[in-house]
């Protein structure tokens, strides 16, 4: 076995998610975020992602790239965070008509 096969593999490991990538952020500055920013980051990251997904599927539809798998990273990556940013809209959501219910 060649040892540059070996350096392939480390490409296909996980790389941080925006979530732990903020988390270190705010750790290492100890200040508190404000949640409109924090959610601002998070819906940036996620267009950057859908983007790049664009960006890679158009490449290797045009032929300039022939790696499917990343292809279907990239798709994956960018689906799993525009689920989970809908999920947190559907709890913000949820939890701004609780509070619309609340009598005063």
């Amino acid at each position: 076995m060649a040892l540059d096969q070996i350096g392939t593999a480390a490409s296909l490991a996980p790389s941080r998610s925006l979530f732990e990538t903020l988390e270190e952020q705010d750790r290492s500055e100890n200040v508190a975020v404000p949640f409109a920013d924090y959610l601002s980051q998070a819906l940036d990251n996620t267009n950057s992602l859908l983007m790049e997904s664009e960006n890679i599927a158009d490449e290797f539809a045009a032929g300039k790239t022939d790696n499917i798998a990343e292809v279907m990273v990239a798709a994956e990556k960018a689906d799993v965070a525009l689920q989970f940013t809908m999920q947190i809209r559907n709890k913000i959501l949820d939890a701004y008509t609780e509070i619309m219910r609340m009598q005063i």
